[in-house]
């Protein structure tokens, strides 16, 4: 897993004045465009997680994320309607439009309409 600093730099701007317990967990549900969707929040985590460190910072996955997000890269982006998080994922074979939903070669999860 790779996280650029600037992603870094926005998920610690969100800890600010919150548990020091707390770090970015990154997770897949089944649905979106493309069969899954990315998810993330800040949360604090459970023994049976992945941990990574980047730095200060903890990135969390949990077991049943964990082989769909393996190699990913995480990036925060500035753009002239705001800014957001993008994922690349060498497990991704297509995704959708939107940049939030993907479709892997061996699961392709449960397809749903997409929200723009």
């Amino acid at each position: 897993m790779t996280l650029t600093e600037d992603a870094e730099r926005k998920v610690m701007t969100l800890l600010e004045g919150r548990d020091s317990q707390l770090g970015l967990r990154i997770y897949i549900s089944r649905g979106g465009c493309s069969g899954f969707s990315y998810g993330m929040s800040l949360d604090i985590p459970r023994e049976e997680d992945a941990r990574y460190q980047f730095g200060p910072l903890q990135v969390i996955i949990d077991p049943d994320s964990a082989p769909l997000l393996e190699g990913i890269r995480v990036d925060y982006v500035e753009a002239l309607m705001g800014g957001g998080f993008s994922i690349d994922n060498p497990n991704a074979v297509s995704s959708c439009g939107c940049g939030q939903s993907f479709r892997t070669r061996d699961d392709k999860g449960a397809p749903a309409g997409c929200r723009h």
